[in-house]
């Protein structure tokens, strides 16, 4: 079993950014990913990255704007937040997947950072 810790949420003004770490327990690897919800609001899956790093996904909202790495070595995803929107302000949670990496594989979850975007 993994265990996930995020850091790195806050306030921050529309057109800023803001990066998310999430390091991981442990020495396996697995595929990771992040998503997030917002008040109200059913959790929808952000961006995801395979244990290699070499193959990622995001949700078409944040294409452009947000990216999505790895440092193996240090067990730490990363989620890179650009040109942020107020419609991006929700709690983000880091998650990582045992089995496949569809947003429906993951069985991991941090406990979330709040991200605040103001207009």
């Amino acid at each position: 079993q993994v265990q996930l810790a995020e850091s790195g949420g806050g306030l921050v003004q529309a057109g800023g950014s803001l990066r998310l770490p999430c390091t991981a327990s442990g020495r396996a690897l697995y595929h990771m990913g992040w998503f997030r919800q917002a008040p109200e609001k059913a959790r929808e899956f952000v961006a995801g990255i395979s244990m290699s790093g070499r193959t990622t996904n995001y949700a078409d909202s944040v294409k452009g704007r947000f990216t999505i790495s790895r440092d193996n070595a240090k067990n730490t995803v990363y989620l890179q937040m650009n040109s942020l929107k107020p419609e991006d302000t929700a709690v983000y949670f880091c998650a990582a997947s045992s089995g496949g990496w569809a947003p429906s594989d993951y069985n991991y979850w941090g406990q979330g950072t709040q991200v605040t975007v103001s207009s």
